[in-house]
């Protein structure tokens, strides 16, 4: 089940990242580009460069969990990052 909560810490990855990337790539960038773990708990967020695409990744039950949101009507709101 898809459940967040505001007990969690967000981490916006900043730049674009390339949605191709999968889980394995992504839990990469976490560890170079944000100095953190995946494991911790945190919720990390990338956002494509078209920003039509969204991905979440967080550690649930003992693995982690990639969700990918697409937005088929306009875009992720345009964000300095």
């Amino acid at each position: 089940m898809f459940s967040l909560n505001d007990t969690m810490r967000y981490h916006l990855c900043t730049g674009f990242t390339d949605m191709r990337k999968g889980i394995n790539s992504l839990v990469g960038v976490i560890k170079d580009k944000l100095c953190s773990e995946v494991r911790n708990g945190d919720v990390f967020i990338f956002i494509g460069n078209s920003r039509k695409f969204m991905k979440l990744i967080f550690v649930k039950d003992g693995g982690m969990v990639m969700y990918v949101k697409r937005l088929e009507a306009g875009e992720v709101p345009s964000a300095r990052v």
